[in-house]
C-alpha cells in the first residue's frame, strides 16, 4: 500500500500487549486488524452540522466519501468538528468566537488525526472558518488529503416569479423579493462570493479538490458523485505517496493570491491565506496580495460585485473555466490531487457562458478584487473589497464618528444620528481587542439598508457580503496601540483607494501625543478558550494566527 506507515504501528508495534489492546478495540467498531493490515486508514473529518446550512447536508456527502473509500480498497473512520456560522453570530457575542475557531478546528483535525495515527486524511466542509481550518491541519500534516466542498446554495429568489437573472437585492425594489435574495431555499454555503465560496473557489486552483468540484450546488446529484470520487481518489493518493505539501507549494498559494482577485473574493482572504501558508511553513506577506491587486483584474461580477450567483458560475464552467481563463496569470506546473499539472484542469475546461465568465481583457473590472492600504492609519496595512464599491466612491473623505461597541453603532445608525459623508471607526474590534476579530456585517447592512452614503473603517473584519466603502483589517489594532485608537470624533478621515492609502488629517506629533493619553478598552472575556486567544493571536496584517 505504498506509505502506509502511519496506521501499521496499530497492528505491528513492538510492544505486543499494546497490539492485543488495539486488537480488540479495533475489533468493538467492526474492524478487524487483519483487514486493517492490508488497507490504510482514512480519516474523514466531517463538520457535518444540524444548525448551519451550509453543513447541513454533509452527513451524506461523508457516507459517499466512505463508500468511495471502501470501494478502491481502503478503511473509513469519521469524525466531526465544529461549524460555526457567521450569521448566527452576526452581532451578538458570539461572533468574538468565530475567526478564534479556525485555529480550533485547525487543532482538532491535526491533533486526532497524528493521535490516532491515520494514513490519510479527507476534509468535508463549507463555510468561512471551517474551510480553512481544515486545510491548515492539512498542511500541518502533509499525509495524502483531499478537500470535499459542501457547495453552494441557491437563494430563495432563484424560484420566485420575479427572479431578473440577478441575486442581488439591490436589483429588486419590493421587499418581499428583497428578503428573498438573502434567503436560503437549499442547503449549501450562502450563493454570494463571500468567504464560504472563496475558499471552495480556491481550493480548486490550490489544486487540492477533484477538479470542478467546488462549484456543484450542494443539493445537485453531481454532488454526491464527487463525493465517492474524492473517497476513491485519495486510496489512489495513498498509494503514490502524494502528499499535501507536494500541492500545497509555495506557487499554489501564490496562484490562490492572484484567483482571490480574479473572482472578487472576500477580504477574509488576507487573515487565512498566509495561515494557511504559514501551517506549511510558507511565508505569505501583505506586500503579494497588493502586487496581485494591481496585476490581475476582477474577472467575475459575482454578488456583492454584480448580479450573478456560485450557481450561475457553475452552469458557465465552473472554476476550471476560470483557471482556463487566467491562466497566463497562474502557475500552471502546480500539482493537483490527481497527480498532475493544473494545466490539464485549463486544458479540459470550457466557458459556456462569456456573461458570467468574460474574456480575460473583458473583465468585471480591470483592478483586483481587494485593495491593500496604508497610511498613518494603519502603518501595518488594512484593506478593502475595491471590487464591491462604486467608484465614485474609492475616494472618500469624512468626519470620524467613533464606537468601540457594535451596540452603540447600531442605535446611532438606527437613531438618525450617522449621516451622508460619515466615516464610522469601530475600534477594539481586533484580534486581541475585541477579542476574536468579529465581522462587522449587521453594522455594514444597516448603513445599506438605510441608503446612507458613509464609510466604515476597523481593526474588526468584514463578510465577503460587505459592500462600499469599507475598510477592515487596521493594524495595528486599537487594543495593541494602533494609531486608530488616537481617533476623535470629527476627526478627517481619507480613504484614497487608487492611491492605496487611509489616513487621519493629523500631524505626526499630535498622534504620538494622543496615544501616550489612550487608555486602553479592556473588553471582558469569559474564563475560558478566548482568554488564550487573547494572549497568543498575531496582528491582522500575519493572519490573526496563533504565535
Amino acid at each position: 500500500m505504498g506509505l502506509k506507515d502511519k496506521s501499521t504501528i496499530l497492528t505491528d508495534s513492538n510492544n505486543r500487549i499494546a497490539n492485543v489492546i488495539r486488537k480488540g478495540l479495533l475489533h468493538a467498531v467492526g474492524i478487524e486488524a487483519d483487514d486493517l493490515r492490508k488497507k490504510p486508514l482514512i480519516a474523514i473529518a466531517n463538520s457535518h452540522s444540524e444548525l448551519t446550512a451550509g453543513h447541513s447536508h454533509l452527513a451524506t456527502l461523508g457516507q459517499k466519501v466512505k463508500a468511495g473509500i471502501l470501494m478502491a480498497g481502503g478503511q473509513a473512520v469519521e469524525f466531526n468538528v465544529p461549524a460555526p456560522c457567521d450569521g448566527m453570530g452576526m452581532g451578538n457575542d458570539g461572533m468574538r468566537y468565530i475567526l478564534a475557531q479556525r485555529d480550533l478546528i485547525a487543532d482538532i483535525v491535526e491533533t486526532h488525526v497524528r493521535s490516532q495515527r491515520f494514513d490519510a486524511v479527507v476534509m468535508i466542509a463549507s463555510c468561512d472558518k471551517i474551510n480553512p481550518g481544515m486545510m491548515m491541519a492539512a498542511a500541518r500534516l502533509d499525509l495524502p488529503a483531499i478537500y470535499l466542498a459542501g457547495g453552494p446554495n441557491l437563494y430563495d429568489v432563484r424560484l420566485k416569479g420575479k427572479f431578473a437573472n440577478s441575486i442581488e437585492g439591490t436589483d429588486y425594489q419590493d421587499r418581499d423579493t428583497k428578503r428573498s435574495t438573502i434567503s436560503c431555499a437549499t442547503c449549501g454555503a450562502c450563493e454570494v462570493m463571500g468567504t464560504a465560496n472563496t475558499f471552495q473557489c480556491l481550493a480548486e486552483v490550490m489544486g487540492i479538490c477533484l477538479p470542478g468540484s467546488s462549484n456543484v450546488p450542494a443539493a445537485h446529484s453531481d454532488k454526491l458523485l464527487y463525493a465517492r470520487l474524492t473517497g476513491e481518489r485519495i486510496v489512489e493518493m495513498v498509494r503514490e505517496g502524494l502528499n499535501f505539501r507536494r500541492i500545497l507549494t509555495k506557487e499554489a498559494m501564490l496562484n490562490a493570491v492572484k484567483m482571490n482577485m480574479a473572482i472578487g473574493g472576500s477580504t477574509n482572504a488576507i487573515l487565512h491565506l498566509p495561515a494557511i501558508a504559514k501551517s506549511a511553513d510558507l511565508d505569505l506577506p501583505l506586500s503579494v496580495f497588493e502586487e496581485a491587486s494591481r496585476q490581475v483584474p476582477t474577472l467575475l461580477a459575482v454578488a456583492p460585485n454584480g448580479p450573478w450567483g456560485i450557481a450561475d458560475l457553475w452552469a458557465a464552467g465552473g472554476m476550471p473555466a476560470v483557471i482556463k481563463t487566467m491562466a497566463s496569470d497562474l502557475d500552471l506546473n502546480c500539482l493537483t490531487v490527481m497527480g498532475r499539472p493544473l494545466a490539464e484542469v485549463a486544458e479540459a475546461a470550457r466557458v459556456l457562458d462569456p456573461r458570467v465568465i468574460p474574456p480575460r481583457d473583458k473583465p468585471h473590472r480591470k483592478d483586483g478584487g481587494i485593495a491593500v492600504l496604508t497610511g498613518n492609519l494603519a502603518p501595518e496595512g488594512a484593506v478593502i473589497k475595491q471590487s464591491a464599491v462604486k467608484p465614485e466612491l474609492l475616494r472618500f473623505e469624512g468626519p470620524a464618528r467613533i464606537f468601540e461597541s457594535e451596540d452603540a453603532a447600531v442605535e446611532a445608525i438606527e437613531g438618525g444620528r450617522i449621516e451622508d459623508g460619515d466615516v464610522v471607526v469601530m475600534r477594539y474590534m481586533g484580534p486581541k481587542g475585541a477579542p476574536g476579530m468579529p465581522e462587522m456585517l449587521s453594522i455594514t447592512s444597516l448603513i445599506k439598508h438605510h441608503n446612507i452614503n458613509a464609510a466604515l473603517v476597523t481593526d474588526g473584519r468584514f463578510s465577503g457580503g460587505t459592500s462600499g466603502p469599507c475598510v477592515g483589517h487596521i493594524a495595528p489594532e486599537a487594543y495593541a496601540g494602533g494609531p486608530i485608537a488616537a481617533l476623535q470624533d470629527g476627526d478627517r478621515i481619507l480613504i484614497d483607494v487608487p492611491n492605496r492609502a487611509v489616513s487621519v488629517a493629523l500631524d505626526e506629533a499630535t498622534l504620538a501625543r494622543r496615544l501616550q493619553g489612550v487608555v486602553r478598552v479592556e473588553n471582558p472575556v469569559p474564563t475560558g478558550f478566548l482568554r488564550l486567544y487573547r494572549k497568543y493571536v498575531s496582528s491582522a496584517s500575519r493572519g490573526a494566527i496563533l504565535e
